[in-house]
């Protein structure tokens, strides 16, 4: 790419700053991204000057040719502010389609004076929107690889938090633990139940488990494993484990496969489950007289 062409586009970015950020604005808003709902005037005007600024820099000091490549040393400050930039987006519910477009707005007000500047050298005008092109789409690409990988950042982060939420610990009474599953148990809910659980008899204690399956719909060899494993661990942390929630179907399912819970306690409620917890940690309960 001619050195001219990056002259005149160097020469634009730092000659109409002002007007740039303001017309990439307007195009954001006639776009209908620039979601005014998630961010205020100033917000919106301060990224796109932040990003302009390092934009400028960048085409200032990097050799636009054949090898062109926006990892280049000479794009570190775009790429930082560029991350910076879609996190806070990611962050605040701007969506994939929306932030590409932000990005690609900018050709729109660049355009423009590439076509004010070369109206009387079309070849010319044809190499600088090439090279407009090209950089604002490098641009726009490492924007959407960085949107990508937030928000796959994100979906990791939540999918842990709903697996704590769904294996929820509780102390029903001194030194008597219950672990209520709903739905299903797979390998990696399963492990972070174990570990979840370990960790609170630890903390607390405790002496009895009641581990309650009423929420689990299907329990099937791997499912039983699973729940067989964790009875053992409890065992080895010096707890006794209590199985309860087997309804006749569950229990007929385990027979059908050859499942045998061994010296594992099981019960078909967790209210017989908590009454036989009690009786093992020396309580006991009585119905109370009448008056």
């Amino acid at each position: 790419m001619p050195q001219t062409a990056t002259a005149t586009v160097l020469n634009i970015l730092e000659s109409h700053f002002s007007l740039i950020v303001e017309e990439w604005l307007g195009t954001q808003v006639r776009e209908g991204v620039k979601r005014s709902d998630l961010f205020s005037d100033a917000e919106s005007r301060a990224q796109n000057a932040e990003l302009l600024k390092a934009f400028a820099k960048g085409v200032r000091n990097a050799a636009v040719d054949s090898d062109f490549n926006l990892e280049d040393a000479a794009w570190e400050d775009l790429r930082a502010v560029l991350a910076d930039v879609t996190k806070e987006r990611v962050n605040r519910g701007v969506t994939p389609t929306e932030m590409a477009t932000f990005v690609l707005a900018l050709k729109t007000p660049l355009f423009a004076r590439l076509e004010a500047m070369r109206e009387d050298d079309p070849a010319a005008l044809i190499r600088e929107v090439l090279l407009v092109t090209r950089l604002v789409d490098a641009f726009a690409i490492y924007t959407n690889e960085v949107f990508i990988a937030e928000r796959e950042q994100i979906i990791e982060r939540q999918r842990e938090e709903m697996l704590e939420l769904s294996t929820p610990v509780v102390e029903l009474w001194d030194r008597v633990l219950t672990l209520p599953l709903i739905g299903t148990l797979d390998s990696a809910r399963a492990q972070e139940v174990m570990e979840n659980l370990l960790e609170t008899i630890l903390e607390r204690q405790a002496e009895v488990v009641i581990v309650d399956i009423t929420g689990v719909g299907t329990v099937d060899t791997q499912v039983a494993q699973h729940l067989l494993r964790a009875a053992a661990a409890v065992r080895l942390m010096g707890a006794e484990c209590i199985i309860s929630g087997i309804s006749p179907m569950i229990a007929q399912t385990m027979v059908q496969l050859g499942i045998d819970v061994g010296t594992v306690s099981t019960r078909s409620s967790i209210r017989t489950a908590l009454a036989d917890a009690l009786k093992k940690v020396g309580y006991s309960i009585q119905k109370q007289r009448e008056a």
